[in-house]
Protein backbone atom coordinates (compact mmCIF):
# COMPACT_ATOMS: atom_id res chain seq x y z
CA UNK A 1 0.00 0.00 0.00
CA UNK A 2 1.19 3.28 -1.21
CA UNK A 3 1.31 6.37 1.39
CA UNK A 4 1.15 10.01 0.39
CA UNK A 5 3.42 12.19 3.14
CA UNK A 6 3.95 15.29 3.98
CA UNK A 7 7.05 15.75 6.59
CA UNK A 8 7.90 19.23 7.91
CA UNK A 9 11.37 19.58 9.02
CA UNK A 10 12.51 22.65 11.39
CA UNK A 11 16.25 21.54 10.34
CA UNK A 12 18.03 24.21 8.78
CA UNK A 13 19.87 22.42 5.83
CA UNK A 14 17.86 20.15 3.77
CA UNK A 15 18.07 16.64 4.85
CA UNK A 16 18.02 14.25 1.83
CA UNK A 17 15.30 11.72 2.47
CA UNK A 18 17.43 8.01 2.50
CA UNK A 19 14.59 5.86 2.25
CA UNK A 20 12.66 4.10 -0.79
CA UNK A 21 10.08 6.57 -1.81
CA UNK A 22 8.75 8.38 -4.83
CA UNK A 23 9.34 12.50 -4.63
CA UNK A 24 6.72 14.85 -5.18
CA UNK A 25 8.16 18.20 -3.89
CA UNK A 26 10.45 19.48 -1.53
CA UNK A 27 10.34 23.45 -0.72
CA UNK A 28 11.91 26.23 1.60
CA UNK A 29 11.26 29.73 2.50
CA UNK A 30 12.52 30.77 -0.60
CA UNK A 31 8.95 29.76 -1.76
CA UNK A 32 6.73 32.47 -0.68
CA UNK A 33 3.76 30.12 -0.70
CA UNK A 34 5.45 28.11 1.84
CA UNK A 35 4.67 30.46 4.74
CA UNK A 36 1.06 30.77 3.51
CA UNK A 37 0.71 27.08 3.81
CA UNK A 38 2.83 26.62 7.62
CA UNK A 39 -0.05 29.52 8.74
CA UNK A 40 -3.07 27.21 7.01
CA UNK A 41 -1.19 23.89 8.92
CA UNK A 42 -1.61 25.97 12.36
CA UNK A 43 -4.98 26.98 11.27
CA UNK A 44 -5.79 23.10 10.65
CA UNK A 45 -4.65 21.96 14.18
CA UNK A 46 -6.23 24.56 15.81
CA UNK A 47 -9.67 23.93 14.11
CA UNK A 48 -10.20 27.13 12.84
CA UNK A 49 -9.04 28.48 16.72
CA UNK A 50 -12.07 26.13 17.93
CA UNK A 51 -9.51 24.06 19.46
CA UNK A 52 -7.86 25.25 23.64
CA UNK A 53 -4.75 25.69 23.21
CA UNK A 54 -3.25 22.73 25.24
CA UNK A 55 0.48 22.21 25.86
CA UNK A 56 0.59 19.50 23.20
CA UNK A 57 -1.10 21.89 20.61
CA UNK A 58 1.70 25.05 21.80
CA UNK A 59 4.81 22.68 20.94
CA UNK A 60 3.40 21.87 17.51
CA UNK A 61 2.58 25.15 16.36
CA UNK A 62 5.73 25.97 17.22
CA UNK A 63 7.40 22.95 15.07
CA UNK A 64 5.52 24.32 12.33
CA UNK A 65 6.59 27.89 12.35
CA UNK A 66 10.15 26.75 12.45
CA UNK A 67 10.19 24.58 9.90
CA UNK A 68 12.86 25.38 7.30
CA UNK A 69 11.22 22.34 4.54
CA UNK A 70 8.38 20.39 3.59
CA UNK A 71 9.04 17.27 1.68
CA UNK A 72 5.55 15.81 -0.16
CA UNK A 73 6.84 12.05 -1.18
CA UNK A 74 5.00 8.91 -1.54
CA UNK A 75 5.91 5.44 0.35
CA UNK A 76 5.08 2.27 0.69
CA UNK A 77 4.03 1.07 3.94
CA UNK A 78 6.81 -1.89 4.29
CA UNK A 79 9.22 1.43 4.48
CA UNK A 80 7.70 3.05 7.69
CA UNK A 81 10.13 2.42 10.07
CA UNK A 82 13.24 3.56 7.29
CA UNK A 83 11.01 6.75 7.22
CA UNK A 84 11.20 7.00 10.83
CA UNK A 85 14.57 7.14 11.19
CA UNK A 86 14.74 9.70 8.46
CA UNK A 87 12.09 12.11 10.64
CA UNK A 88 14.01 11.97 13.83
CA UNK A 89 17.16 12.83 11.81
CA UNK A 90 15.34 15.89 10.45
CA UNK A 91 12.98 16.50 13.52
CA UNK A 92 10.09 16.32 11.48
CA UNK A 93 6.80 15.81 11.77
CA UNK A 94 4.21 14.28 9.31
CA UNK A 95 0.44 14.83 8.00
CA UNK A 96 -0.94 12.14 6.46
CA UNK A 97 -4.15 11.23 4.38
CA UNK A 98 -6.18 10.53 7.62
CA UNK A 99 -5.84 13.72 8.53
CA UNK A 100 -3.87 13.19 11.23
CA UNK A 101 -0.50 14.52 12.31
CA UNK A 102 1.84 12.31 13.38
CA UNK A 103 5.79 11.87 14.75
CA UNK A 104 8.33 10.46 13.41
CA UNK A 105 7.43 6.79 14.77
CA UNK A 106 4.18 7.43 14.03
CA UNK A 107 2.55 7.92 16.80
CA UNK A 108 -0.36 10.91 15.98
CA UNK A 109 0.34 14.09 17.90
CA UNK A 110 -3.10 15.84 16.59
CA UNK A 111 -6.27 13.52 16.08
CA UNK A 112 -8.11 15.38 13.56
CA UNK A 113 -11.37 14.70 15.78
CA UNK A 114 -10.28 15.17 19.55
CA UNK A 115 -6.77 17.74 18.65
CA UNK A 116 -5.42 15.39 21.34
CA UNK A 117 -2.24 13.34 21.20
CA UNK A 118 -1.60 9.62 21.62
CA UNK A 119 -0.41 9.11 24.99
CA UNK A 120 3.07 7.34 23.39
CA UNK A 121 3.23 10.48 21.01
CA UNK A 122 6.72 12.61 21.43
CA UNK A 123 7.18 16.27 19.84
CA UNK A 124 10.39 16.00 17.94
CA UNK A 125 13.41 17.95 19.65
CA UNK A 126 16.93 18.21 18.78
CA UNK A 127 19.41 15.73 20.87
CA UNK A 128 21.26 19.34 21.54
CA UNK A 129 18.27 20.96 22.08
CA UNK A 130 16.95 18.39 24.77
CA UNK A 131 20.21 18.30 26.52
CA UNK A 132 20.37 22.44 26.80
CA UNK A 133 17.06 21.72 28.59
CA UNK A 134 18.54 19.49 31.32
CA UNK A 135 21.19 21.57 31.99
CA UNK A 136 19.12 24.76 32.14
CA UNK A 137 16.81 22.74 34.60
CA UNK A 138 20.04 21.54 36.74
CA UNK A 139 21.05 25.16 36.56
CA UNK A 140 17.34 26.30 37.86
CA UNK A 141 17.08 23.64 40.80
CA UNK A 142 20.21 25.03 42.28
CA UNK A 143 18.46 28.26 42.12
CA UNK A 144 15.39 26.60 43.87
CA UNK A 145 13.24 27.00 40.57
CA UNK A 146 11.17 25.04 39.32
CA UNK A 147 9.56 24.66 35.78
CA UNK A 148 7.23 22.26 34.36
CA UNK A 149 8.89 19.19 32.58
CA UNK A 150 6.54 20.17 29.47
CA UNK A 151 8.14 23.57 29.31
CA UNK A 152 10.25 22.87 25.58
CA UNK A 153 13.48 23.30 24.74
CA UNK A 154 14.68 26.64 22.71
CA UNK A 155 15.42 25.49 18.64
CA UNK A 156 18.69 23.48 18.34
CA UNK A 157 21.65 24.27 16.79
CA UNK A 158 20.75 22.91 13.56
CA UNK A 159 17.72 24.64 13.73
CA UNK A 160 18.98 27.97 13.99
CA UNK A 161 19.95 30.66 11.65
CA UNK A 162 21.26 33.69 13.47
CA UNK A 163 21.22 37.09 12.54
CA UNK A 164 24.77 38.13 11.83
CA UNK A 165 26.92 39.73 13.59
CA UNK A 166 27.26 43.13 11.45
CA UNK A 167 23.25 43.14 12.33
CA UNK A 168 23.98 42.83 15.57
CA UNK A 169 26.27 45.06 15.97
CA UNK A 170 24.83 47.69 14.11
CA UNK A 171 21.52 46.90 16.53
CA UNK A 172 23.94 47.30 19.59
CA UNK A 173 25.13 50.71 18.28
CA UNK A 174 21.64 52.20 17.64
CA UNK A 175 20.09 51.23 21.10
CA UNK A 176 23.15 52.68 23.15
CA UNK A 177 22.32 55.63 21.27
CA UNK A 178 18.53 55.24 21.78
CA UNK A 179 19.46 54.71 25.51
CA UNK A 180 21.50 57.30 25.82
CA UNK A 181 18.50 59.74 24.48
CA UNK A 182 16.25 58.25 27.09
CA UNK A 183 18.12 58.22 30.28
CA UNK A 184 19.12 62.06 29.27
CA UNK A 185 15.71 62.76 28.98
CA UNK A 186 15.06 61.23 32.30
CA UNK A 187 17.47 63.28 34.10
CA UNK A 188 16.40 66.30 33.28
CA UNK A 189 18.90 66.91 30.68
CA UNK A 190 18.21 65.81 26.95
CA UNK A 191 20.75 65.56 24.48
CA UNK A 192 19.61 66.57 21.62
CA UNK A 193 19.39 64.34 18.35
CA UNK A 194 21.77 66.26 16.26
CA UNK A 195 24.31 65.73 18.56
CA UNK A 196 23.78 61.88 19.35
CA UNK A 197 24.05 61.97 14.69
CA UNK A 198 27.56 64.07 15.22
CA UNK A 199 28.99 60.53 17.12
CA UNK A 200 26.75 58.27 15.07
CA UNK A 201 25.77 60.01 11.38
CA UNK A 202 24.21 56.71 10.13
CA UNK A 203 21.76 55.86 13.32
CA UNK A 204 18.88 56.90 11.97
CA UNK A 205 19.59 53.71 9.32
CA UNK A 206 20.09 51.31 12.30
CA UNK A 207 17.42 52.11 14.32
CA UNK A 208 13.62 50.82 14.19
CA UNK A 209 10.41 52.58 13.30
CA UNK A 210 10.18 53.20 16.92
CA UNK A 211 13.54 53.97 18.03
CA UNK A 212 13.29 56.27 14.70
CA UNK A 213 10.50 58.41 16.21
CA UNK A 214 11.36 58.02 19.92
CA UNK A 215 14.88 60.32 18.22
CA UNK A 216 13.05 62.42 16.49
CA UNK A 217 10.35 63.07 19.32
CA UNK A 218 10.91 66.49 21.44
CA UNK A 219 8.72 65.62 24.50
CA UNK A 220 8.09 61.37 24.36
CA UNK A 221 6.02 60.98 27.48
CA UNK A 222 7.43 59.44 30.61
CA UNK A 223 6.67 55.61 29.87
CA UNK A 224 8.19 56.26 26.56
CA UNK A 225 11.37 57.36 28.42
CA UNK A 226 11.19 54.32 29.98
CA UNK A 227 10.94 51.99 27.72
CA UNK A 228 13.75 53.15 25.63
CA UNK A 229 16.00 53.92 29.33
CA UNK A 230 15.42 49.52 29.10
CA UNK A 231 17.15 48.79 26.16
CA UNK A 232 20.41 48.78 27.86
CA UNK A 233 19.31 45.32 29.30
CA UNK A 234 19.02 44.01 25.66
CA UNK A 235 22.56 45.87 24.65
CA UNK A 236 24.14 44.03 27.42
CA UNK A 237 22.87 40.65 25.97
CA UNK A 238 24.27 41.88 21.91
CA UNK A 239 27.37 43.31 24.00
CA UNK A 240 27.94 39.53 25.59
CA UNK A 241 26.91 38.10 22.12
CA UNK A 242 29.60 39.55 20.82
CA UNK A 243 32.18 38.51 23.18
CA UNK A 244 32.41 42.02 24.94
CA UNK A 245 31.83 40.39 28.33
CA UNK A 246 32.88 36.94 29.77
CA UNK A 247 29.35 36.03 30.93
CA UNK A 248 25.79 37.08 31.48
CA UNK A 249 25.10 37.96 35.46
CA UNK A 250 21.97 36.32 37.33
CA UNK A 251 18.88 38.13 35.76
CA UNK A 252 18.48 39.28 39.37
CA UNK A 253 19.01 43.12 39.06
CA UNK A 254 19.59 45.85 36.34
CA UNK A 255 22.95 45.24 34.67
CA UNK A 256 25.86 47.61 34.94
CA UNK A 257 24.59 50.76 33.05
CA UNK A 258 27.91 52.33 33.47
CA UNK A 259 29.72 49.33 32.01
CA UNK A 260 27.39 48.60 29.27
CA UNK A 261 28.01 52.36 28.32
CA UNK A 262 31.82 52.56 28.63
CA UNK A 263 32.25 49.17 26.59
CA UNK A 264 30.80 50.90 23.53
CA UNK A 265 32.39 54.33 24.21
CA UNK A 266 35.77 52.69 24.36
CA UNK A 267 35.31 50.63 21.32
CA UNK A 268 33.48 53.41 18.99
CA UNK A 269 31.68 52.27 16.07
CA UNK A 270 33.92 51.73 13.61
CA UNK A 271 35.98 49.10 15.96
CA UNK A 272 32.91 47.85 16.56
CA UNK A 273 31.34 47.11 13.57
CA UNK A 274 35.14 46.09 12.29
CA UNK A 275 35.35 43.32 15.03
CA UNK A 276 31.72 41.90 15.05
CA UNK A 277 31.74 38.48 15.72
CA UNK A 278 29.61 36.66 17.70
CA UNK A 279 30.09 33.59 19.99
CA UNK A 280 29.42 29.80 19.18
CA UNK A 281 25.68 29.45 18.89
CA UNK A 282 25.73 26.77 20.75
CA UNK A 283 26.57 29.16 24.05
CA UNK A 284 23.52 31.81 22.89
CA UNK A 285 21.49 29.11 22.45
CA UNK A 286 22.47 27.37 26.27
CA UNK A 287 22.16 31.49 27.74
CA UNK A 288 18.99 31.36 25.65
CA UNK A 289 17.25 28.47 27.12
CA UNK A 290 17.94 29.81 30.45
CA UNK A 291 16.69 32.77 30.13
CA UNK A 292 13.43 31.50 28.80
CA UNK A 293 13.17 29.29 31.66
CA UNK A 294 13.17 32.38 33.59
CA UNK A 295 10.57 34.52 31.94
CA UNK A 296 8.46 31.67 32.70
CA UNK A 297 8.92 31.36 36.54
CA UNK A 298 8.66 35.11 36.76
CA UNK A 299 5.69 35.36 34.73
CA UNK A 300 3.97 32.42 36.70
CA UNK A 301 4.82 33.74 40.27
CA UNK A 302 3.45 36.98 38.94
CA UNK A 303 -0.06 35.38 37.52
CA UNK A 304 -0.12 33.35 41.23
CA UNK A 305 0.82 37.19 42.85
CA UNK A 306 3.72 35.25 44.84
CA UNK A 307 7.29 36.94 44.94
CA UNK A 308 9.42 35.91 42.18
CA UNK A 309 11.76 33.36 43.10
CA UNK A 310 15.71 33.78 43.36
CA UNK A 311 14.88 37.81 43.55
CA UNK A 312 14.78 37.26 39.51
CA UNK A 313 13.91 40.82 37.86
CA UNK A 314 10.91 40.49 35.24
CA UNK A 315 11.93 43.64 33.69
CA UNK A 316 15.33 42.16 32.78
CA UNK A 317 14.76 38.86 31.87
CA UNK A 318 11.97 39.60 29.49
CA UNK A 319 14.42 42.59 27.75
CA UNK A 320 17.14 39.81 27.63
CA UNK A 321 14.68 37.40 26.09
CA UNK A 322 13.83 40.09 23.69
CA UNK A 323 17.16 39.84 21.98
CA UNK A 324 17.93 36.70 21.84
CA UNK A 325 14.77 36.08 20.00
CA UNK A 326 15.61 38.42 17.69
CA UNK A 327 19.01 37.33 17.18
CA UNK A 328 17.66 33.55 16.75
CA UNK A 329 14.84 34.74 14.57
CA UNK A 330 11.98 34.19 16.31
CA UNK A 331 9.10 34.22 14.17
CA UNK A 332 11.45 35.76 11.92
CA UNK A 333 10.12 38.72 13.22
CA UNK A 334 11.47 42.64 12.96
CA UNK A 335 12.84 44.48 16.53
CA UNK A 336 9.86 46.55 16.80
CA UNK A 337 7.68 43.18 16.67
CA UNK A 338 9.72 40.60 18.48
CA UNK A 339 7.44 38.49 20.99
CA UNK A 340 8.55 37.02 24.32
CA UNK A 341 5.76 33.65 24.80
CA UNK A 342 6.51 32.19 27.81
Amino acid sequence: MTIQVNAYSTIATETPLDFPHEFDVQRDHSDPALMEHLSGFIGFIMDGGKREMTASLYSIMRHIERVHHQYSFRIQHDYLDSMADWGWHSNSIFYLPDGTVRDPAGAVLVDPDSGAPAAEAEIPFPADARARKSVSESRLAELGIETPDVLPPVVGEQETILRTAEDAAWRAIAMFIVAVRAESLASGRPIPLSQLQAKCPMVLEATSPIETAFLKDDSPSEQTVANMAWRYEALYVLQWTLGFHEELTLADRICDVPLVAETMVQRGDRQILQMAKLRPVSQILEAMDFNQRLLWSARAAKLNEQPLPANLDGGVIVERQHAFNWLTRFENADWDEVDTPS
